[in-house]
């Protein structure tokens, strides 16, 4: 098996109405660097980027399943509203960690009514089809700690 790679690259990414949702292309951020094969990053991106040196530069749609999956209704529930204890506001949008039985997960407030708050456990870009805009910035051969450890350091 070929020696797992370090890329880094910069990215914009938008969605479907061209909105942009994230870049590294902003002032004084660093390029993303993930190790492959170890699911730092969604697979439909990470799919497009393999065997890509330095210097090749891409656009890449990447579809909901091989994105962020689609949009689970099961995670969307609602919760006593004392579940919010010591929390005085509660607004659609805000974000809170939660505990679950599988460790510690980030939902969202959708809705506020006055004994309930429905919340949603989806990732907030589940069920969007994904456009990256890539540039791969640098490619090195990974260090065995990183192998070992999974991610990049």
């Amino acid at each position: 098996m070929a020696q797992p790679r370090v890329v880094s690259i910069h990215y914009t990414l938008t969605n479907d109405q061209g909105e942009e949702l994230d870049s590294s292309r902003v002032e004084g951020r660093e390029p993303l660097s993930y190790l492959e094969g170890a699911q730092n990053i969604i697979s439909g991106l990470e799919s497009a980027l393999n065997e890509k040196s330095s210097g090749d530069q891409l656009k890449v749609t990447v579809a909901p399943a091989d994105g962020y999956g689609e949009v689970n209704e099961e995670l969307i529930q609602p919760v006593p509203r004392t579940a919010f204890e010591g929390v005085e506001t509660i607004e659609p949008g805000m974000q809170f960690q939660a505990q679950t039985p599988g460790g510690p997960q980030i939902v969202r407030v959708v809705e506020v009514a006055d004994e309930t708050v429905t919340i949603d456990a989806n990732h907030p870009l589940a069920g969007q089809t994904l456009h990256f805009d890539v540039e791969v910035v640098e490619t090195r051969d990974a260090t065995d700690e990183e192998q070992e450890h999974g991610h990049v350091h």
